[in-house]
């Protein structure tokens, strides 16, 4: 683990407080530490109450597979409670999107607000020189003092497009002992160590409320309202649920069967009319609408020195999608990011974030989508 090994060594830190979620990713971080000859205290973050649901209580398992697992290693477990952190700093913001038509990716500013924030905060204040979550990244030195945050070596882990938005002053005091593992090999490390959660499933679902009916629990803070499914051509072909219950290039729960004049191709989301509250859909995966050149951002947030008016790099639109070469020029308070070829699903609200090579640069919310084709929505 040539960079993390690099960092580590190179860092006046002793005390590493470790986020345990009760997963085998923050289980296995702790050990490569704990072995690493680091003092590890491990702390769990409770972020979610539900007052709808207060039978629902996914993070009571989460907290008794931390024990276990602390219990385990022989470290000490702290606890804090971030509800009202939470609830302010992403739920709101999650809530406001979804309102506004778009699609929101909570996880990101989960990261940036609560898990590189408001932990990172906490765990200095219980005496820890850095904290380390179970994330597959890696950071590194950037030769000038600073740091740089790189993708985890495992393609198909890395999670560094979640990780774009946390303040780059919290790189300096974070590890990320995962960032060089592929994930078969963490299993391996938990079943060897005899960890109580060596086969515990991977989390899913919105960060740290959980596997949820989403338009259920969505409509318990949101009225829905439905509307028109309208293709390109104008026919009505059925009616949506509420707009906030769809995302571009959504294909399943549209409820479209036949007797549409259909050629048997599935249908997609296309775009949302949000002033006449209308679901565009269409046929076929290629569909033109679903397919853009550029977009426009709002305010991005670098990790790395910020550009000049202009910057070759790549950049991805969702997670493991695989990066496509791009020009970035300023916009306004935003940028316009250029593709060398279309592409597709770009989703309002989402995420799109910069590469060079392995290095992360930074990212920004998606504004639109743009295209030169008629007929495409702007």
């Amino acid at each position: 683990m040539r960079l993390i090994v690099h960092l580590v060594h190179s860092m006046p830190a002793s005390r590493i407080i470790v986020g345990i979620s009760g997963g085998v990713d923050s289980a296995v971080a702790a050990l490569d530490l704990l072995e690493r000859g680091y003092a590890v205290e491990g702390l769990f973050m409770k972020n979610w109450d539900d007052p709808d649901d207060p039978g629902y209580c996914p993070q009571d398992h989460d907290l008794a597979a931390a024990e276990d697992v602390c219990a385990h290693l022989g470290i000490k477990l702290h606890k804090v409670e971030f509800t009202a952190e939470y609830w302010h700093r992403v739920f709101e913001h999650f809530l406001a999107e979804y309102e506004a038509g778009r699609t929101p990716n909570p996880d990101i500013l989960c990261n940036s607000e609560i898990k590189f924030r408001a932990f990172l905060e906490h765990a200095l204040g219980l005496g820890g020189d850095a904290i380390a979550t179970g994330h597959y990244a890696r950071v590194a030195t950037d030769g000038a003092g600073g740091w740089r945050l790189l993708r985890g070596l495992d393609p198909n882990k890395d999670q560094s497009y979640f990780l774009h938005g946390i303040d780059p002053e919290a790189l300096a005091r974070t590890l990320f002992p995962l960032g060089e593992y592929a994930k078969d090999r963490v299993r391996e490390r938990a079943r060897a160590a005899g960890l109580p959660n060596h086969d515990r499933p991977d989390s899913t679902g919105i960060c740290f409320i959980g596997e949820r009916r989403f338009s259920e629990f969505l409509a318990n803070y949101l009225p829905a309202q439905p509307g028109p499914m309208e293709t390109p051509e104008g026919r009505i072909v059925g009616e949506h649920n509420g707009l906030m219950y769809y995302t571009i290039g959504q294909r399943q729960g549209l409820g479209i069967g036949g007797g549409h004049g259909t050629d048997g191709r599935p249908w997609y989301v296309l775009a949302k009319d949000i002033p006449r509250n209308t679901l565009m859909v269409g046929q076929g995966h290629d569909h033109p609408w679903l397919h853009a050149d550029a977009l426009e951002t709002e305010v991005p947030h670098w990790l790395a020195t910020p550009p000049g008016d202009t910057l070759r790099c790549s950049a991805q639109v969702r997670y493991r999608q695989r990066p496509v070469p791009c020009e970035l020029e300023t916009a306004g308070d935003g940028l316009r990011v250029t593709f060398d070829r279309p592409v597709r699903a770009i989703t309002p609200g989402q995420s799109v974030v910069f590469y060079d090579g392995d290095h992360c640069l930074g990212g920004a919310i998606i504004r639109r989508a743009l295209t030169a084709d008629a007929g495409v929505p702007a």
